[in-house]
Protein backbone atom coordinates (compact mmCIF):
# COMPACT_ATOMS: atom_id res chain seq x y z
CA UNK A 1 0.00 0.00 0.00
CA UNK A 2 1.41 3.23 -0.87
CA UNK A 3 1.85 6.61 1.75
CA UNK A 4 -1.20 7.81 0.31
CA UNK A 5 -3.74 4.69 0.32
CA UNK A 6 -6.32 5.35 2.92
CA UNK A 7 -6.51 2.84 5.66
CA UNK A 8 -9.11 -0.38 5.08
CA UNK A 9 -12.70 -0.44 6.80
CA UNK A 10 -13.67 -2.86 8.73
CA UNK A 11 -16.02 -5.91 7.97
CA UNK A 12 -18.52 -3.80 9.60
CA UNK A 13 -18.04 -0.74 7.70
CA UNK A 14 -16.18 0.83 11.21
CA UNK A 15 -12.77 2.64 10.30
CA UNK A 16 -9.53 0.42 12.00
CA UNK A 17 -8.40 1.66 15.22
CA UNK A 18 -6.48 4.94 15.81
CA UNK A 19 -3.39 2.90 16.95
CA UNK A 20 -3.10 1.34 13.36
CA UNK A 21 -2.49 4.33 11.53
CA UNK A 22 0.54 6.45 11.19
CA UNK A 23 1.27 9.39 12.31
CA UNK A 24 3.40 11.66 10.06
CA UNK A 25 4.80 14.89 11.18
CA UNK A 26 3.98 18.50 9.33
CA UNK A 27 7.50 18.23 7.35
CA UNK A 28 7.25 14.50 6.73
CA UNK A 29 4.03 14.90 5.62
CA UNK A 30 4.78 17.43 3.16
CA UNK A 31 7.96 16.26 1.80
CA UNK A 32 6.06 12.99 1.03
CA UNK A 33 3.11 15.07 -1.24
CA UNK A 34 6.21 16.88 -2.50
CA UNK A 35 7.51 13.24 -3.86
CA UNK A 36 4.48 11.73 -4.91
CA UNK A 37 3.90 15.43 -7.48
CA UNK A 38 6.98 15.32 -8.81
CA UNK A 39 6.68 11.83 -9.08
CA UNK A 40 3.44 11.89 -11.20
CA UNK A 41 4.10 15.29 -12.67
CA UNK A 42 7.91 15.50 -13.84
CA UNK A 43 7.75 16.91 -17.36
CA UNK A 44 4.37 19.02 -18.38
CA UNK A 45 3.82 21.83 -20.69
CA UNK A 46 1.57 24.66 -19.24
CA UNK A 47 -0.58 27.42 -21.15
CA UNK A 48 -1.65 30.39 -19.54
CA UNK A 49 -1.25 34.12 -18.98
CA UNK A 50 1.66 35.48 -16.92
CA UNK A 51 0.19 37.21 -13.75
CA UNK A 52 2.37 39.33 -11.14
CA UNK A 53 5.70 38.85 -12.74
CA UNK A 54 8.73 39.90 -10.85
CA UNK A 55 12.47 39.75 -11.05
CA UNK A 56 13.84 38.99 -7.40
CA UNK A 57 17.29 40.24 -6.31
CA UNK A 58 19.05 36.85 -6.92
CA UNK A 59 17.95 36.89 -10.48
CA UNK A 60 15.33 34.42 -9.91
CA UNK A 61 11.33 34.99 -11.72
CA UNK A 62 8.43 34.72 -9.90
CA UNK A 63 4.86 34.64 -11.68
CA UNK A 64 1.65 33.03 -12.28
CA UNK A 65 0.22 31.39 -14.42
CA UNK A 66 -3.73 31.97 -15.32
CA UNK A 67 -6.34 31.52 -17.71
CA UNK A 68 -10.41 31.90 -17.08
CA UNK A 69 -10.77 29.56 -13.97
CA UNK A 70 -7.39 28.56 -12.39
CA UNK A 71 -4.47 29.95 -10.76
CA UNK A 72 -1.00 28.23 -11.42
CA UNK A 73 2.54 29.81 -9.04
CA UNK A 74 5.07 29.75 -11.13
CA UNK A 75 9.65 29.77 -10.72
CA UNK A 76 12.29 30.12 -13.09
CA UNK A 77 15.35 29.47 -11.08
CA UNK A 78 18.25 32.26 -11.94
CA UNK A 79 19.99 29.16 -14.67
CA UNK A 80 16.93 28.40 -16.18
CA UNK A 81 15.98 32.36 -17.01
CA UNK A 82 19.33 33.02 -18.52
CA UNK A 83 18.50 30.55 -20.92
CA UNK A 84 14.93 31.47 -22.00
CA UNK A 85 14.45 33.08 -25.25
CA UNK A 86 11.48 35.23 -24.09
CA UNK A 87 11.35 38.21 -21.83
CA UNK A 88 8.44 37.26 -19.47
CA UNK A 89 6.06 40.40 -18.93
CA UNK A 90 2.45 40.94 -17.17
CA UNK A 91 -0.19 39.92 -19.60
CA UNK A 92 1.89 37.61 -22.16
CA UNK A 93 0.27 34.59 -22.99
CA UNK A 94 2.99 31.70 -23.20
CA UNK A 95 3.80 27.97 -23.52
CA UNK A 96 5.79 26.88 -20.20
CA UNK A 97 7.79 23.98 -19.84
CA UNK A 98 9.04 22.43 -16.74
CA UNK A 99 7.74 20.18 -13.40
CA UNK A 100 5.42 20.32 -10.57
CA UNK A 101 6.58 20.38 -7.33
CA UNK A 102 5.55 21.80 -3.85
CA UNK A 103 6.99 24.76 -1.79
CA UNK A 104 6.47 23.06 1.84
CA UNK A 105 7.34 26.12 3.42
CA UNK A 106 3.69 27.47 2.40
CA UNK A 107 1.79 24.11 1.70
CA UNK A 108 1.59 25.57 -2.21
CA UNK A 109 2.38 23.76 -4.81
CA UNK A 110 3.89 25.29 -7.76
CA UNK A 111 5.44 24.92 -11.22
CA UNK A 112 9.32 25.14 -12.09
CA UNK A 113 9.88 26.23 -15.25
CA UNK A 114 12.93 24.84 -17.52
CA UNK A 115 11.74 26.61 -20.50
CA UNK A 116 9.18 29.26 -22.08
CA UNK A 117 7.56 30.19 -25.26
CA UNK A 118 5.53 32.34 -26.79
CA UNK A 119 1.63 31.30 -27.03
CA UNK A 120 0.07 34.95 -28.69
CA UNK A 121 -0.83 38.05 -26.66
CA UNK A 122 -2.74 37.75 -23.72
CA UNK A 123 -6.29 38.27 -23.86
CA UNK A 124 -6.42 40.39 -20.92
CA UNK A 125 -3.54 42.73 -22.52
CA UNK A 126 -5.49 42.38 -26.06
CA UNK A 127 -8.90 43.51 -23.91
CA UNK A 128 -6.76 46.42 -22.48
CA UNK A 129 -5.42 47.54 -25.40
CA UNK A 130 -8.53 47.19 -26.93
CA UNK A 131 -10.11 49.55 -24.64
CA UNK A 132 -7.56 51.92 -24.43
CA UNK A 133 -8.05 52.53 -28.34
CA UNK A 134 -11.99 52.83 -27.82
CA UNK A 135 -11.41 55.91 -25.04
CA UNK A 136 -8.70 57.43 -26.95
CA UNK A 137 -10.42 57.47 -29.90
CA UNK A 138 -13.14 59.35 -27.63
CA UNK A 139 -10.68 62.32 -27.00
CA UNK A 140 -10.49 60.88 -23.14
CA UNK A 141 -6.74 61.04 -23.48
CA UNK A 142 -6.42 64.00 -25.70
CA UNK A 143 -3.48 66.07 -24.17
CA UNK A 144 -6.09 69.80 -24.52
CA UNK A 145 -7.86 68.14 -21.88
CA UNK A 146 -5.28 68.04 -19.20
CA UNK A 147 -5.37 70.73 -16.68
CA UNK A 148 -2.63 72.40 -14.55
CA UNK A 149 -2.74 71.31 -11.41
CA UNK A 150 -2.88 73.90 -8.43
CA UNK A 151 0.57 75.85 -6.73
CA UNK A 152 -0.42 75.52 -3.65
CA UNK A 153 -3.95 73.56 -2.83
CA UNK A 154 -5.86 74.58 0.43
CA UNK A 155 -7.55 70.58 0.33
CA UNK A 156 -6.55 68.16 -1.29
CA UNK A 157 -8.88 65.01 -1.84
CA UNK A 158 -7.37 61.25 -1.54
CA UNK A 159 -9.46 57.65 -3.05
CA UNK A 160 -7.69 55.48 -1.83
CA UNK A 161 -7.97 52.57 0.97
CA UNK A 162 -8.26 53.70 4.65
CA UNK A 163 -6.44 51.13 6.11
CA UNK A 164 -3.59 50.38 3.64
CA UNK A 165 0.22 51.89 3.69
CA UNK A 166 -0.52 54.27 1.19
CA UNK A 167 -2.29 57.22 3.12
CA UNK A 168 -0.08 57.06 5.44
CA UNK A 169 2.86 57.40 2.89
CA UNK A 170 0.83 60.35 1.58
CA UNK A 171 0.01 62.43 4.97
CA UNK A 172 3.03 61.45 6.08
CA UNK A 173 4.86 63.24 3.29
CA UNK A 174 2.35 66.41 2.63
CA UNK A 175 2.84 66.91 6.47
CA UNK A 176 6.84 67.01 5.94
CA UNK A 177 6.20 68.91 2.74
CA UNK A 178 3.46 71.41 3.24
CA UNK A 179 0.56 70.47 6.11
CA UNK A 180 -2.55 70.90 4.14
CA UNK A 181 -6.14 69.94 4.89
CA UNK A 182 -6.83 66.41 3.48
CA UNK A 183 -9.88 64.63 2.67
CA UNK A 184 -10.12 60.85 2.65
CA UNK A 185 -12.99 59.19 0.34
CA UNK A 186 -12.39 55.64 1.24
CA UNK A 187 -13.05 52.99 -1.18
CA UNK A 188 -11.98 49.50 -2.06
CA UNK A 189 -9.11 49.26 -4.51
CA UNK A 190 -9.39 45.95 -5.74
CA UNK A 191 -11.74 43.12 -6.10
CA UNK A 192 -15.41 43.23 -6.58
CA UNK A 193 -16.75 46.69 -6.95
CA UNK A 194 -13.39 48.39 -6.35
CA UNK A 195 -14.23 50.32 -9.71
CA UNK A 196 -17.55 51.55 -9.21
CA UNK A 197 -16.37 52.52 -5.57
CA UNK A 198 -13.58 54.82 -7.14
CA UNK A 199 -15.82 56.33 -9.48
CA UNK A 200 -18.48 57.50 -6.87
CA UNK A 201 -15.54 58.79 -5.05
CA UNK A 202 -14.36 61.31 -7.94
CA UNK A 203 -18.28 62.00 -8.99
CA UNK A 204 -18.55 62.76 -4.99
CA UNK A 205 -15.67 65.09 -4.70
CA UNK A 206 -16.56 67.11 -7.58
CA UNK A 207 -20.15 67.20 -6.54
CA UNK A 208 -19.13 69.00 -3.61
CA UNK A 209 -19.77 73.22 -3.72
CA UNK A 210 -17.04 75.26 -3.37
CA UNK A 211 -16.06 77.21 -0.09
CA UNK A 212 -18.12 74.40 1.85
CA UNK A 213 -21.39 76.40 1.34
CA UNK A 214 -23.56 72.86 1.50
CA UNK A 215 -25.21 71.18 4.59
CA UNK A 216 -22.29 69.28 5.13
CA UNK A 217 -19.89 72.14 5.20
CA UNK A 218 -17.37 69.93 3.40
CA UNK A 219 -14.82 72.13 1.24
CA UNK A 220 -14.61 71.15 -2.46
CA UNK A 221 -10.83 69.83 -2.79
CA UNK A 222 -8.89 71.96 -4.95
CA UNK A 223 -6.63 69.27 -5.72
CA UNK A 224 -7.78 64.79 -6.00
CA UNK A 225 -5.36 62.17 -5.96
CA UNK A 226 -6.04 58.71 -6.85
CA UNK A 227 -3.77 56.56 -5.16
CA UNK A 228 -2.91 52.68 -4.72
CA UNK A 229 0.20 50.51 -3.77
CA UNK A 230 1.50 47.84 -6.23
CA UNK A 231 -0.01 44.56 -7.26
CA UNK A 232 -0.33 42.32 -10.26
CA UNK A 233 -2.10 43.15 -13.16
CA UNK A 234 -5.39 41.32 -11.74
CA UNK A 235 -5.20 43.83 -8.58
CA UNK A 236 -4.98 47.10 -10.55
CA UNK A 237 -7.51 46.12 -12.71
CA UNK A 238 -10.24 47.95 -10.87
CA UNK A 239 -8.01 51.47 -12.01
CA UNK A 240 -8.55 50.19 -16.30
CA UNK A 241 -12.39 50.31 -15.74
CA UNK A 242 -13.71 52.16 -18.28
CA UNK A 243 -16.34 53.53 -15.56
CA UNK A 244 -13.11 55.21 -13.42
CA UNK A 245 -11.75 56.21 -16.39
CA UNK A 246 -14.56 58.39 -17.66
CA UNK A 247 -15.03 59.53 -14.36
CA UNK A 248 -11.46 60.82 -14.07
CA UNK A 249 -11.62 62.28 -17.43
CA UNK A 250 -14.83 63.84 -16.88
CA UNK A 251 -13.61 65.36 -13.19
CA UNK A 252 -14.00 69.16 -12.92
CA UNK A 253 -11.10 68.88 -10.32
CA UNK A 254 -7.37 69.12 -11.13
CA UNK A 255 -7.01 64.91 -10.60
CA UNK A 256 -3.30 63.10 -10.15
CA UNK A 257 -3.23 59.43 -10.65
CA UNK A 258 -1.02 57.00 -8.90
CA UNK A 259 -1.98 53.66 -8.99
CA UNK A 260 1.32 51.19 -8.54
CA UNK A 261 4.83 51.51 -8.68
CA UNK A 262 6.52 53.12 -11.35
CA UNK A 263 6.78 49.96 -14.16
CA UNK A 264 2.73 49.92 -13.42
CA UNK A 265 0.53 51.33 -15.96
CA UNK A 266 -2.96 51.44 -16.17
CA UNK A 267 -5.90 53.56 -18.20
CA UNK A 268 -6.45 55.93 -15.47
CA UNK A 269 -3.00 56.90 -16.03
CA UNK A 270 -4.10 58.29 -19.51
CA UNK A 271 -6.99 59.74 -18.53
CA UNK A 272 -5.54 62.01 -15.53
CA UNK A 273 -4.65 65.52 -15.11
CA UNK A 274 -0.70 64.24 -14.05
CA UNK A 275 0.59 60.34 -13.27
CA UNK A 276 2.92 60.17 -10.32
CA UNK A 277 5.27 56.73 -10.37
CA UNK A 278 4.15 56.24 -6.58
CA UNK A 279 1.77 57.67 -4.14
CA UNK A 280 4.27 59.56 -2.61
CA UNK A 281 5.73 60.89 -5.90
CA UNK A 282 1.76 62.04 -6.07
CA UNK A 283 2.40 64.03 -2.50
CA UNK A 284 5.46 65.46 -3.84
CA UNK A 285 3.91 67.18 -6.85
CA UNK A 286 0.50 68.34 -5.11
CA UNK A 287 2.38 70.66 -2.88
CA UNK A 288 5.83 72.44 -2.68
CA UNK A 289 8.07 72.19 0.23
CA UNK A 290 6.88 74.87 3.10
CA UNK A 291 10.53 75.58 4.65
CA UNK A 292 11.92 76.73 0.58
CA UNK A 293 8.65 78.76 0.40
CA UNK A 294 9.53 80.35 4.04
CA UNK A 295 13.06 80.73 3.21
CA UNK A 296 12.11 82.23 -0.38
CA UNK A 297 10.07 84.33 1.49
CA UNK A 298 12.31 85.67 3.65
CA UNK A 299 14.83 85.84 1.00
CA UNK A 300 12.68 88.01 -1.23
CA UNK A 301 11.64 90.09 1.71
CA UNK A 302 15.59 90.50 2.93
CA UNK A 303 16.21 91.92 -0.18
CA UNK A 304 13.03 93.85 -0.44
CA UNK A 305 14.31 95.79 2.94
CA UNK A 306 17.91 96.08 1.87
CA UNK A 307 16.07 97.81 -1.35
CA UNK A 308 14.39 100.30 0.44
CA UNK A 309 17.40 100.87 2.88
CA UNK A 310 19.89 101.91 0.00
CA UNK A 311 16.96 103.55 -1.90
CA UNK A 312 16.47 106.26 1.42
CA UNK A 313 20.18 106.00 1.65
CA UNK A 314 20.03 106.96 -1.60
CA UNK A 315 17.71 109.51 -1.79
CA UNK A 316 19.08 111.48 1.50
CA UNK A 317 22.14 111.89 -0.46
CA UNK A 318 20.72 113.32 -3.60
CA UNK A 319 18.55 115.28 -0.98
CA UNK A 320 21.72 116.55 1.15
CA UNK A 321 23.53 117.48 -2.49
CA UNK A 322 20.77 119.52 -3.39
CA UNK A 323 20.61 121.10 -0.09
CA UNK A 324 24.35 122.24 -0.19
CA UNK A 325 23.69 123.15 -4.17
CA UNK A 326 20.65 125.82 -2.78
CA UNK A 327 21.50 129.65 -1.77
CA UNK A 328 19.22 131.30 0.83
CA UNK A 329 16.68 133.99 -0.43
CA UNK A 330 19.03 137.09 0.53
CA UNK A 331 21.49 135.61 -1.46
CA UNK A 332 19.14 134.78 -4.43
CA UNK A 333 18.43 138.46 -4.09
CA UNK A 334 22.02 139.95 -3.96
CA UNK A 335 22.68 137.57 -7.15
CA UNK A 336 19.50 138.75 -9.23
CA UNK A 337 20.58 142.90 -8.21
CA UNK A 338 23.77 142.08 -9.00
CA UNK A 339 23.09 140.78 -12.60
CA UNK A 340 20.77 143.58 -12.96
CA UNK A 341 23.00 146.40 -12.24
CA UNK A 342 25.72 143.93 -14.48
CA UNK A 343 23.11 143.97 -17.31
CA UNK A 344 22.10 147.45 -17.26
CA UNK A 345 25.74 149.12 -17.47
CA UNK A 346 26.04 146.16 -20.29
CA UNK A 347 22.84 147.76 -21.99
CA UNK A 348 24.01 151.46 -21.76
CA UNK A 349 27.42 150.63 -23.36
CA UNK A 350 25.32 149.15 -25.92
CA UNK A 351 24.05 151.79 -26.78
CA UNK A 352 26.81 154.14 -26.80
CA UNK A 353 27.99 151.61 -29.12
CA UNK A 354 25.16 150.90 -31.37
CA UNK A 355 24.78 154.84 -31.63
CA UNK A 356 28.29 155.31 -32.60
CA UNK A 357 28.14 152.85 -35.72
CA UNK A 358 25.00 154.14 -37.02
CA UNK A 359 26.79 157.35 -36.96
CA UNK A 360 29.62 156.31 -38.21
CA UNK A 361 27.56 154.25 -41.08
CA UNK A 362 25.75 157.47 -41.52
CA UNK A 363 28.81 159.75 -42.40
CA UNK A 364 30.07 156.97 -44.86
CA UNK A 365 26.95 156.85 -46.47
CA UNK A 366 26.82 161.22 -47.04
CA UNK A 367 30.24 161.17 -47.87
CA UNK A 368 29.61 158.67 -51.36
CA UNK A 369 27.35 161.55 -52.12
CA UNK A 370 29.73 163.98 -53.45
CA UNK A 371 28.55 166.57 -56.41
CA UNK A 372 30.81 164.90 -58.73
CA UNK A 373 30.00 161.08 -58.08
CA UNK A 374 26.79 162.17 -58.18
CA UNK A 375 27.38 163.63 -61.37
CA UNK A 376 28.76 160.76 -63.10
CA UNK A 377 25.70 158.60 -61.47
CA UNK A 378 23.50 160.98 -63.29
CA UNK A 379 25.02 160.61 -66.64
CA UNK A 380 25.30 156.63 -66.26
CA UNK A 381 21.36 156.69 -65.49
CA UNK A 382 20.72 159.04 -68.12
CA UNK A 383 22.74 157.04 -70.95
CA UNK A 384 20.77 154.16 -69.40
CA UNK A 385 17.62 155.06 -69.65
CA UNK A 386 18.54 156.53 -73.45
CA UNK A 387 19.43 153.04 -74.23
CA UNK A 388 16.20 152.12 -72.87
CA UNK A 389 14.30 154.73 -75.17
CA UNK A 390 15.89 153.46 -78.55
CA UNK A 391 15.67 149.86 -77.18
CA UNK A 392 11.68 150.69 -76.73
CA UNK A 393 11.32 152.50 -80.28
CA UNK A 394 13.14 150.07 -81.95
CA UNK A 395 10.86 147.57 -80.65
CA UNK A 396 7.35 149.39 -81.27
CA UNK A 397 8.57 150.00 -84.89
CA UNK A 398 9.29 146.11 -84.89
CA UNK A 399 5.64 145.81 -83.85
CA UNK A 400 3.98 147.97 -86.28
CA UNK A 401 5.67 146.13 -89.32
CA UNK A 402 4.97 142.82 -88.30
CA UNK A 403 0.80 144.46 -87.59
CA UNK A 404 0.98 145.76 -90.76
CA UNK A 405 2.21 142.65 -92.88
CA UNK A 406 -0.14 140.60 -90.81
CA UNK A 407 -2.80 142.82 -92.34
CA UNK A 408 -2.02 143.63 -95.78
CA UNK A 409 -2.98 139.93 -96.79
CA UNK A 410 -6.64 140.65 -95.23
CA UNK A 411 -6.82 143.22 -97.25
CA UNK A 412 -5.53 142.35 -100.69
CA UNK A 413 -8.43 139.45 -99.80
CA UNK A 414 -10.74 142.06 -99.45
CA UNK A 415 -10.13 144.51 -102.61
CA UNK A 416 -10.14 141.40 -104.62
CA UNK A 417 -14.15 140.04 -103.37
CA UNK A 418 -15.00 143.74 -103.57
CA UNK A 419 -18.12 144.47 -105.93
CA UNK A 420 -16.09 147.72 -107.55
CA UNK A 421 -13.77 145.63 -109.87
CA UNK A 422 -17.87 144.44 -110.76
CA UNK A 423 -18.37 147.96 -111.29
CA UNK A 424 -15.40 148.75 -113.35
CA UNK A 425 -16.70 146.22 -115.81
CA UNK A 426 -19.38 148.78 -116.47
CA UNK A 427 -21.84 147.54 -114.19
CA UNK A 428 -23.79 149.98 -111.71
CA UNK A 429 -25.89 149.78 -108.26
CA UNK A 430 -29.12 151.35 -108.14
CA UNK A 431 -30.05 152.14 -104.06
CA UNK A 432 -33.05 153.23 -102.66
CA UNK A 433 -33.84 156.83 -101.21
CA UNK A 434 -32.63 155.10 -98.22
CA UNK A 435 -29.98 153.89 -99.16
CA UNK A 436 -31.01 149.69 -99.44
CA UNK A 437 -29.44 148.34 -102.57
CA UNK A 438 -32.58 147.82 -104.91
CA UNK A 439 -32.25 143.95 -107.02
CA UNK A 440 -35.89 144.29 -108.32
CA UNK A 441 -38.12 146.39 -110.86
CA UNK A 442 -40.72 146.80 -109.31
CA UNK A 443 -39.06 147.57 -106.78
CA UNK A 444 -38.76 151.32 -108.30
CA UNK A 445 -41.93 153.01 -108.84
CA UNK A 446 -42.07 155.79 -111.09
CA UNK A 447 -41.50 159.45 -110.03
CA UNK A 448 -38.93 157.71 -106.95
CA UNK A 449 -35.57 158.89 -106.84
CA UNK A 450 -32.97 156.43 -107.02
CA UNK A 451 -28.90 157.08 -106.43
CA UNK A 452 -26.65 155.05 -109.54
CA UNK A 453 -23.19 154.01 -108.95
CA UNK A 454 -20.58 153.31 -111.01
CA UNK A 455 -17.06 152.52 -110.42
CA UNK A 456 -15.93 156.08 -110.60
CA UNK A 457 -18.79 157.85 -108.38
CA UNK A 458 -22.26 157.86 -107.19
CA UNK A 459 -25.42 159.84 -109.17
CA UNK A 460 -29.20 160.66 -108.48
CA UNK A 461 -31.71 159.57 -110.78
CA UNK A 462 -35.62 159.39 -111.28
CA UNK A 463 -37.91 156.48 -112.36
CA UNK A 464 -39.95 158.13 -115.11
CA UNK A 465 -41.72 155.10 -116.64
CA UNK A 466 -42.22 151.62 -116.54
CA UNK A 467 -45.13 151.87 -113.69
CA UNK A 468 -48.76 152.77 -113.33
CA UNK A 469 -48.29 155.35 -111.01
CA UNK A 470 -48.78 159.14 -112.20
CA UNK A 471 -46.21 160.89 -112.96
CA UNK A 472 -44.91 162.96 -109.91
CA UNK A 473 -43.72 166.35 -110.92
CA UNK A 474 -40.15 167.11 -111.72
CA UNK A 475 -37.86 169.02 -108.51
CA UNK A 476 -35.13 170.36 -109.44
CA UNK A 477 -31.79 168.69 -109.86
CA UNK A 478 -29.55 169.23 -106.43
CA UNK A 479 -26.40 170.49 -107.04
CA UNK A 480 -24.37 167.32 -108.11
CA UNK A 481 -22.65 165.76 -104.70
CA UNK A 482 -18.80 165.58 -104.86
CA UNK A 483 -17.85 162.00 -105.48
CA UNK A 484 -17.08 160.22 -102.38
CA UNK A 485 -14.07 158.17 -102.55
CA UNK A 486 -13.78 154.93 -100.07
CA UNK A 487 -11.20 155.75 -97.51
CA UNK A 488 -8.49 153.53 -96.57
CA UNK A 489 -8.55 151.03 -93.99
CA UNK A 490 -4.64 151.57 -93.30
Amino acid sequence: MSDFEPSQPGAAGAPTAPGNVPEYTVTELSLRLKRSIEDNFGWVRVRGEISGFKRAASGHLYFSLKDADSLLDGVCWKGSAARLGVKPEDGMEVICSGKLTSYPGRSKYQMVVERMELAGLGALMALLEQRKQKLAAEGLFAAERKRPLPYLPRVIGVVTSPTGAVIRDILHRLADRFPTHVLVWPVLVQGEGAAEQVAKAIRGFNALPENGSGATGVPRPDLLIVARGGGSLEDLMAFNEEVVVRAAAASDIPLISAVGHETDTTLIDFASDRRAPTPTAAAEMAVPVRLDLVAGVAGLDERLRRSITRMAQDKRRHLDSLGRGLRGPREQLDMARQRFDDLSDRLRHALRVGVAAQRARMETAMARLRPALLRREVAEYGRRLKDADARLLRAMRQRQADAAQRLSQPAKLLESLSYRNVLARGFAVIHGADGTPLNSADAMAPGAAVAIEMHDGRRDAQIVGGGSAPPVAKKAAPAAAKPTKQESLF
